[in-house]
């Protein structure tokens, strides 16, 4: 009888401790005999209608740093002593789901952030154990060479612009590693699909310095004949399809240049870069979606630098970043230092294997920071404070923590980045010479290259405007040949 009592009495406390906990789980707040800290940051929006109280009580909204450890391991517990019928399934288009006869809601938010693959510390020093793709000495100055080139030709050009010499400019300061070890670790077969934060990689890819200065003048040695405004790169012989300015626009294209590619038969792989904020519009998540239905081989890289111009991280998304999103919709995804060159090569490189191999979409999440302004239409320091920016510019310089890696294995010196430095200054401001002395584009070309033959509409307005400017003629730049 005292043995019956007593498995009696386990079991009503085992239903007890089940209930309480899923109760506990619905409302975000600990069971009574837990220790847990009180809900941190919790905050809750209740609307008009009173109605609604009792879902404000059952299901407040949480920031993803206020989910508690306890959440997860209660729902753990429940999972594991459930006394349901889970071998009952939904045979289910897309796959069998199992039934279960308690109600949990999935947590906005893991317990814990996704971890951030590294391979060196902010010294440059390689993490313990880091398995990491090995880069040879070669390969290693190179990529150096070309993020001081990188960084060189950002400080030239934006004073470029302040001098009042080019009408637009955008640097990709603090951001040398996402470009330049990104770039490095794919095929030049692969078609990059940039923003227009990327200039590093069509750098490595071979358009040179001269070619840079060219589409910054919009002369007539630029391939887009004027009609981009300045940073808007293209190159059809590198692979590196023009930018767009709407921002997002290049990820559904993307998507599709992949599945082009893969109809194609080839071992070739499309990649394309965004920023966080892109990650908020509308072409994203269509992006996301079609290439993995259509298992196109894309990699998806995501500079989430922490601004969307002015706008923080966390007034865009309440998720964990960007990383989490690429699993919703079935890809492989992987958050890495954006700052550490050694991790973010190792990581494109192997999902690149993975696009290319097993014709799949892969989402990387290159955390890093915008050390620059948004452009030179833009004052950072009006919505942030100049001590994150130096902070930034000085103590996670992704330039400098490769350089002392570099100079720990004793591939470079003081000499070496001497005249490196000043080589590639002097090849900028020869180039910049000859760009401002070459002529604009002639006027006709305003006029070409949208349609094969030129439409009638079209000639009538250049007609128009041939006698306009014969009439002004003093109101037009002589620089532009008639």
């Amino acid at each position: 009888m005292a043995t019956l009592l007593l498995g009696r009495s386990r079991s009503a406390i085992q239903n007890l401790l089940k209930r309480t906990a899923l109760l506990s789980a619905l409302t975000h707040s600990p069971p009574p005999s837990s220790s847990a800290a009180s809900h941190v940051g919790c905050r809750y929006r209740a609307p008009p209608s009173q109605g609604n109280r009792s879902l404000a009580v059952l299901f407040p909204f949480s920031r993803h740093e206020s989910t508690k450890a306890q959440i997860q391991l209660q729902q753990t517990h429940l999972a594991e002593d459930d006394d349901t019928q889970l071998d009952e399934v939904l045979d289910f288009p897309g796959g069998k789901v199992a039934f279960t006869s308690e109600m949990r809601f999935i947590p906005e938010s893991a317990e814990k952030r996704v971890p951030c693959y590294r391979v060196l510390n902010d010294d440059g020093v390689p993490m313990p154990y880091s398995n990491y793709v090995k880069v040879s000495k070669e390969m290693a100055v190179k990529m150096y060479s070309a993020m001081v080139t990188l960084q060189t030709m950002d400080n030239v050009f934006y004073e470029l612009q302040r001098q009042g010499r080019i009408s637009f400019y955008l640097t990709s300061m603090g951001e040398e590693a996402v470009n330049i070890a990104s770039a490095a670790a794919l095929s030049a077969d692969d078609v990059i699909l940039p923003q227009y934060r990327e200039p590093g990689v069509l750098l490595w890819r071979g358009f040179t310095l001269q070619e840079f200065a060219n589409q910054l003048m919009g002369n007539e040695a630029d391939f887009g004949k004027g009609k981009q405004m300045p940073i808007h790169y293209g190159s059809n012989k590198h692979n590196y399809i023009t930018i767009s300015s709407p921002i997002a626009t290049q990820l559904p294209q993307a998507a599709g240049v992949a599945y082009a590619l893969k109809m194609e038969g080839g071992k070739a792989c499309a990649v394309t870069y965004f920023g966080d904020g892109a990650s908020s519009e509308g072409d994203f998540h269509a992006a996301m979606n079609f290439a993995a239905v259509m298992e196109a081989p894309v990699i998806f890289i995501c500079r989430n630098n922490g601004w969307a111009i002015s706008t923080p991280i966390e007034e865009q998304f309440r998720s964990d970043g960007v990383v989490v999103k690429g699993r919703a919709y079935g890809i492989r995804s992987i958050r890495v230092d954006g700052n550490d060159t050694l991790a973010v090569y190792s990581a494109v490189r192997t999902a690149r294997e993975m696009a290319v191999n097993e014709n799949r979409p892969v989402l990387i999440e290159a955390l890093t920071y915008r050390a620059g302004h948004h452009s030179t239409s833009d004052d950072s320091t009006k919505y942030r404070s100049i001590d994150e920016i130096e902070y930034w510019k000085k103590a996670r310089n992704p330039v400098n923590r490769f350089k002392r890696w570099l100079e720990s294995n004793e591939w470079w010196g003081d000499e070496d980045e001497l005249k490196l430095r000043q080589s590639v200054k002097k090849e900028l401001l020869q180039a910049i010479q000859v760009a401002e002395k070459a002529q604009k584009p002639a006027l006709e070309e305003l006029f070409r290259d949208v349609y094969d033959q030129v439409p009638s509409n079209l000639e009538g307005q250049e007609r128009q405007l041939r006698e306009t400017i014969k009439k002004h003629i003093g109101d037009y730049p002589s620089d532009v040949p008639l």
